[in-house]
């Protein structure tokens, strides 16, 4: 089965499908987060991440 990209405009607690699909990548480690598991984004970057690990790195990334 083929997993399609989706597209998502982030809000605080919520999200809004722009485009169907499966997944979005994590703007930090490139790795596909499936949307029945995505937790994690910022809504001022519009991106999504993977874990709590790679949020710390986006924190310290916009610190620089």
């Amino acid at each position: 089965m083929n997993k399609k990209k989706a597209k998502l405009k982030y809000k605080n607690n919520s999200y809004d499908i722009i485009e169907e699909g499966d997944f979005v990548v994590c703007a930090i480690s490139g790795k596909q987060i499936l949307l029945e598991n995505l937790s994690y984004w910022n809504v001022d970057l519009q991106e999504a991440y993977f874990s709590p690990l790679e949020v710390n790195k986006s924190l310290n990334r916009s610190k620089k």
